[in-house]
């Protein structure tokens, strides 16, 4: 059982049930299945699809895990989500088979989960069959032992023998004989893996010592370690598939505008990477040219061809990448795709109450792609004489660019184009606007893909500080109202009613599950970016609440980092410590920087903790590991450029102050923590000893000591962007 598990996967997904198709008299007649599993009661859409699979399907809990010890049998566990590609072939050729739903219910306790519903049980057992096998994915089937600890493991197996690994009945078989003929071994590897697991998880035990790596230097080697796996021609990092890596993109933007003075070749190679990077996927067909949005990554060099699921936090974070890159750099094309995504995002991913979805299926029609690509005639049909340029412009061909269809993308801007042909840019522009929204209009009447339509807490907060950013870069006030309305929908619906514990996710009207570390440091991070944005300071006090209740119930006081589950759960063998910045930031980098921010603007007494301390201390442990590997700790990476740079302290005061607030807001100003009153107030140490003096005064300050203020946000820029002393 050492046969390694090596599959890419391919993210789509179909998640309704199967149906019974009969012609009866010249009518179809179309009817659910009669048998289901114990599935059918959950309301996750993932597993909703397996709930009438012949597979004896149990969801993740006390009943099935009492069974498995009852019955002496092995747990299959079988990890997948709505948008997993793979997932649903072996369903099909597998979990929908009658003699290998036999074999699974005969000799194992069949368990389904979805991992976006409990990462927590997704984190432990990938991580066991990445120790097995080098390498992971979805679906992930794993082995348990009655106990739950895990002894064997791989991602899809075939229905037969093919991709150099067994078939899955041919597994199922050895599996089960192992288990009755050599229990021994099979109980003696699972204790190693587990072993294995929590070892892995004992890092931070050791003090980091005296060593302080935030330097100007190690800011500097993270850039060059970056540009290394840079793809100078297309953009992005690595070879395909590729993926946005916006925390690398937000890095090398604030390197590129701090050491433009002290290291401009380094930093004018960061800004120009991070540039085409978003360049090229907004020109891509991982951007819908269309309808707005992205899809989750791109299987090819040239982000042309996605897998067409969208996803809620990718979007989330590049529009967070893309508001700081239109701060940076005011480029209008930017700025027109935050408004694309944002419109895509209310559109097609709002919950009326004004939650946010999680997904949007590859699929339509049981083929990925369908609702997005076109064939040359079918704009030809609809365009008409105007379907030639259009044509042109977006690469539609008669052959295609992808499996005999076309993705729109961009294969030269509007400008050189439009040059190129002798034609006005403006009115081009103009032209396929116009075309883009006949189109849009047309492809809503094609058969949609399907919405994972559950609404997760940590990726809905991820939304509303994308909200918050979107005001700050755009000036929009309907995103602002946005952030104010979704987080209302946040704090109402996912409410444990007991303090600040809270579920993780909610569908019809219940929600489930108890919140995990990802989802109160994201939670925590849009209230401090919704007080910035609104100067209200019941959204700081909503943030400290937050952030101490995440210490007292998913700290770990030895090392200083957090728990991924609380203190009361009890359904894990293992409370891992995540730490890496993946597709989404670990939820340890966030709450390190939640823990400075919140220390600056409320004092870091003892009282409250040590919170600045506990950050550097956290910062400092993967200090080393941050600068050697920053692609896989990129939001890690933007703390310690923060601290090496220090933070701007803004206050602004006097009657008037949301005019000038909106214009800081709007500039580029990547670190800094801001409060804002019309009235002199000693409640807060940034706001204290600063009288009103007939006018909105603005004061930028380092550790609460402030310059003489100034009156314009112009002047406060020109303070800020002095060249910090020492670089």
């Amino acid at each position: 059982m050492s046969a390694k598990a090596s599959f890419s996967f391919s993210p789509n997904f179909g998640y309704v049930p199967r149906f019974v198709v009969t012609i009866f008299n010249s009518s179809i007649l179309i009817m659910a299945p009669t048998h289901s599993n114990k599935l059918i009661g959950e309301s996750s859409p993932y597993l909703l699809q397996h709930a009438y699979n012949p597979v004896n399907w149990y969801p993740w809990g006390e009943e099935a895990l009492q069974k498995a010890k009852d019955e002496n049998k092995p747990i299959l566990v079988s990890i997948g989500y709505a948008a997993c590609h793979w997932c649903h072939v072996m369903e099909r050729e597998s979990f929908e088979d009658e003699a290998t739903a036999a074999i699974m219910n005969e000799h194992f306790v069949n368990i389904k989960i979805d991992r976006e519903e409990r990462p927590d049980l997704d984190h432990i057992y990938m991580d066991a069959v990445q120790a097995m096998t080098g390498s992971g994915g979805w679906p992930l089937n794993v082995f348990l032992t009655p106990e739950g600890k895990p002894f064997y493991g791989g991602t899809y197996f075939p229905p037969q023998r093919a991709y150099n690994r067994p078939s899955w009945k041919e597994t199922l078989h050895n599996v089960a004989q192992a288990f009755r003929e050599r229990r021994h071994e099979i109980d003696a590897q699972a204790e190693n893996l587990t072993a294995h697991i929590r070892d892995s998880n004992a890092f931070g035990t050791e003090a980091p010592g005296e060593k302080n790596y935030c330097t100007a230097e190690n800011a500097t080697e993270v850039v060059n370690n970056l540009l290394k796996s840079a793809d100078t021609t297309w953009g992005g990092f690595g070879s395909a598939p590729k993926f946005p890596q916006t925390f690398s993109i937000v890095y090398l933007l604030r390197f590129a505008h701090t050491f433009q003075t002290s290291n401009p070749d380094l930093a004018f190679a960061a800004k120009e990477q991070a540039f085409l990077s978003l360049n090229k996927m907004i020109e891509g067909g991982i951007y819908d040219q269309i309808g707005g949005g992205f899809a989750r990554y791109a299987t090819d060099t040239e982000w042309l061809a996605p897998h067409f699921e969208k996803m809620l936090y990718d979007n989330a974070l590049l529009v967070i990448a893309l508001c700081e890159a239109y701060q940076l750099c005011h480029n209008e094309r930017y700025r027109e795709v935050i408004i694309e995504t944002m419109d895509f995002v209310q559109r097609e991913l709002m919950h009326p109450n004004k939650g946010f979805y999680a997904a949007l299926d590859a699929d339509s029609e049981g083929v990925e792609g369908k609702f997005y690509t076109w064939t040359k005639k079918e704009v030809e049909d609809i365009l008409g004489e105007q379907a030639a340029l259009y044509c042109e412009y977006y690469d539609v061909t008669d052959a295609g660019n992808w499996e005999h269809v076309s993705i729109l993308r961009v294969k030269k801007p509007l400008y050189p184009f439009a040059s190129e042909r002798n034609l006005d840019p403006v009115a081009l522009g103009t032209l396929l606007k116009e075309c883009s929204a006949t189109l849009l209009s047309h492809r809503s009447k094609r058969i949609r893909p399907l919405t994972d339509d559950k609404v997760l807490l940590g990726w809905n907060a991820l939304m509303n500080t994308a909200s918050s950013r979107a005001w700050a870069a755009t000036g929009r006030e309907d995103y602002r109202q946005l952030a104010l309305a979704n987080m209302d929908c946040i704090l109402r619906v996912f409410a444990t009613g007991n303090g600040e514990a809270m579920y993780h996710t909610w569908k019809n009207d219940q929600a489930r599950y108890p919140a995990f570390l990802d989802d109160y440091a994201y939670l925590a991070e849009a209230l401090l970016a919704l007080h910035e944005i609104t100067a209200d300071t019941g959204w700081l006090l909503k943030a400290k609440e937050i952030a101490a209740y995440v210490i007292a119930e998913f700290g770990e006081e030895e090392t200083g980092f957090f728990y991924y589950t609380g203190a009361g759960q009890g359904d894990v063998i293992v409370r891992k410590k995540e730490i890496y910045d993946g597709a989404i930031p670990s939820g340890n980098s966030v709450m390190a920087a939640n823990l400075s921010r919140l220390a600056l603007l409320l004092g870091d007494q003892e009282g409250e903790g040590g919170w600045q301390q506990r950050s550097l201390r956290m910062l400092n442990t993967m200090g080393r590991a941050i600068t050697r590997y920053p692609s896989s700790f990129g939001n890690w990476a933007d703390l310690l450029l923060q601290n090496t740079l220090g933070v701007n302290e803004i206050a602004i005061t006097g009657k008037g102050w949301q005019g000038v607030h909106q214009e800081i807001m709007g500039a580029y100003i990547p670190y800094k923590v801001l409060m804002a009153t019309e009235k002199e107030t000693s409640d807060w140490l940034l706001l204290a000893g600063k009288p009103e003096m007939g006018k909105p005064a603005i004061y930028l300050c380092r550790n609460y000591t402030c310059q003489a203020p100034v009156f314009s946000a112009k002047d406060l820029i020109s303070l800020i962007n002095r060249p910090p002393k020492g670089n």
